[in-house]
């Protein structure tokens, strides 16, 4: 570990990733001690201040009711990362295990969960999850149950591919030979060769995940206003461009920051992986 993250660092682009997510993790977690005005994240109106471009002490503007766009986005930060890192806690174990059992147990095993985890990659990510918020009422809850919904199977065909090949080597017919449990081979002998690979898929899945949340946002799907999403702000300001350009620029950026430096650090860890093997 510790000389994958001394390579990560030396990587310029990965160390770049490193920073632009450490900034984001630190907006988020310091929003209420950040943010100029913290109760604009709330139900706030204040049409002294109403549609104001960037400058002091509004350094990003301010939305059509007043609100601090800065303040907002800090705060809009805390619930994308709350939502990733939730949504990748459920649909990673779930999509593990699955991916697991049908590589290593074979048979009916592996026929019925790839057939199933084949049926939902064959729907595109953000379909499936437009359709099952359609039916839901779109809170933030129902918001994060559609988008472990959609993520899991990608970890079940991931570690299944990676499965297949691990049960024919010969530490695993090692642990058969002296009478160890179907579930002890597959969680303690294969899924320590799994996690690598693992890790580096949840780090770029992070961003993607804030992508898709911000996408449902936008579409009206996701968080609800008064809450401040990234997708929703962008949403609203784009009624109003060109001439009040820092509605939807400001939360775009935001979106772009974030998702641009996990997948850098993603693509770096792929990379020593790569390098690795």
């Amino acid at each position: 570990m510790k000389r994958m993250t001394t390579i990560l660092l030396a990587n310029p682009l990965s160390l770049l990733g490193v920073l632009l997510v450490g900034l984001v993790v630190l907006l988020a977690v310091f929003a209420p001690l950040i943010a100029p005005f913290p109760d604009h994240r709330g139900a706030v109106v204040d049409f002294a201040n109403f549609n104001k471009p960037p400058g002091w002490p509004h350094l990003m503007g301010t939305d059509v009711v007043g609100r601090d766009l800065f303040s907002r986005i800090l705060y809009a930060y805390r619930i994308s990362l709350i939502l990733g890192v939730v949504v990748l806690a459920i649909a990673v174990p779930i999509g593990v295990t699955l991916g697991l059992m049908a590589g290593y147990l074979g048979g009916w095993w592996e026929y019925g969960l790839m057939r199933l985890t084949d049926v939902f990659l064959s729907i595109p990510p953000l379909v499936l999850a437009i359709s099952i918020m359609g039916v839901l009422e779109p809170t933030l809850m129902n918001g994060m149950l559609a988008v472990t919904v959609m993520w899991w199977p990608w970890y079940t065909r991931l570690v299944y591919n990676i499965t297949r090949g691990e049960k024919v080597e010969g530490y695993v017919l090692a642990a058969e030979v002296i009478g160890a449990s179907k579930t002890h081979i597959m969680f303690r002998e294969i899924l320590p060769n799994c996690v690598p690979a693992v890790v580096t898929k949840m780090t770029l899945d992070l961003g993607f995940v804030i992508l898709i949340v911000s996408s449902l946002s936008f579409l009206g799907l996701g968080v609800q206003p008064p809450t401040p999403d990234l997708g929703s702000m962008v949403a609203e300001g784009a009624k109003y461009l060109p001439d009040s350009w820092w509605l939807s620029v400001f939360p775009g950026l935001a979106i772009l920051i974030a998702v641009f430096g996990f997948n850098l650090i993603g693509d770096g860890l792929r990379d020593i992986l790569g390098a690795d093997r």
